[in-house]
């Protein structure tokens, strides 16, 4: 099912949730290549680009082939988020969007991400500026509220229709469960029927039939899937396989998984240097080789790599 926001389609209604330290170029790629409808970028403070830090040009970083691709920024001043969202406006960014979701100590404590959502009127003021600045659509991801007491997914959707955002993704998890316990579909299902624009479905989607009872049970337009994806960007594939046709494909062969972590290892050493590719890989390997046999002593193993020598041989022995 093709889905639409604002001005922009996709191919598909199953996107790649933003996950910092994990959606690099690289993976996004992977995802994009396995049927993902859109990415996302890992979010980027709007204050780092507004002081111009350096490390940010590489997480503003979208080739052509990945798109259409969101950006996603994070931010509490509504002068600010504006002022950075037309100034990358012409970048290569089909949607510009807002994190109200992030429940890490860091941000929250700053007053930004998952911190708004006890904040209404200073998040209404982010998104109408934001909205305001820019033409591209603009939309924004928030959890089901801030902790059990303060459950207002509902009312900040509504609130975030009213200042023209273009859909919303709801994370079906207070701040305070981080990731744990199990996401809330219900409240996803609620803010779909108290809203007209597209409803992004996200919580605990680890396989094709995940994503198809998300969208049975809650009526969401669009599935965003996060942790599912980690050391599988197969998952896109055979989501859209199962929900065209039902049929559950097989997951990767122990083959494919070599493949894939070989690919992924050169696409990061191209992009970062080896020395840093091989120091990320150690997680990504840790996700890809998860209910392999022998995946604790690989895990071990990947630790002590330093080149892409050292993985190829690591590889050859271990599959």
């Amino acid at each position: 099912m093709r889905l639409k926001i604002g001005t922009v389609t996709l191919d598909n209604n199953v996107i790649l949730a933003p996950m910092a330290g994990v959606t690099d170029l690289p993976f996004r790629l992977l995802c994009r290549e396995q049927g993902c409808g859109m990415v996302v970028t890992e979010m980027v403070s709007a204050k780092a680009i507004l002081y111009k830090n350096k490390n940010t040009r590489e997480l503003l970083t979208v080739r052509p082939e990945e798109r259409p691709a969101a950006v996603q920024l994070f931010g509490s001043d509504p002068d600010i988020m504006a002022e950075i969202a037309a100034q990358i406006e012409d970048g290569p960014y089909d949607v510009i969007d807002v994190n109200m979701g992030c429940p890490v100590p860091k941000i929250v404590n700053n007053g930004e991400g998952s911190a708004l959502m006890r904040d209404p009127k200073r998040a209404e003021a982010v998104l109408s500026a934001m909205v305001r600045a820019v033409k591209k659509p603009v939309t924004v991801k928030f959890r089901k509220g801030f902790n059990d007491e303060s459950v207002n997914a509902v009312e900040f959707a509504k609130m975030a229709e009213s200042c023209g955002v273009a859909a919303v993704a709801v994370h079906g998890r207070t701040r305070e469960q981080y990731y744990s316990g199990k996401a809330d579909w219900d409240i996803i299902r609620r803010v779909k029927e108290a809203v007209k624009i597209p409803v992004i479905g996200n919580g605990d989607v680890f396989t094709p039939e995940d994503a198809g009872r998300l969208l049975e049970e809650t009526g969401c337009d669009g599935i965003m899937v996060a942790r599912g994806a980690k050391g599988n960007p197969w998952i896109f594939h055979r989501i859209n396989h199962y929900l065209e046709t039902g049929e559950v494909l097989p997951g990767p062969s122990v083959q494919e998984i070599r493949e894939m972590i070989l690919r992924h290892s050169r696409m990061l050493a191209d992009y970062k240097g080896e020395r840093v590719a091989m120091r990320e890989m150690r997680s990504h390997m840790a996700w890809y080789t998860s209910g392999l046999a022998h995946s604790a002593s690989i895990r071990r193993e990947i630790n002590s790599v330093e080149t892409m020598e050292g993985l190829i041989d690591l590889l050859d022995r271990r599959f």
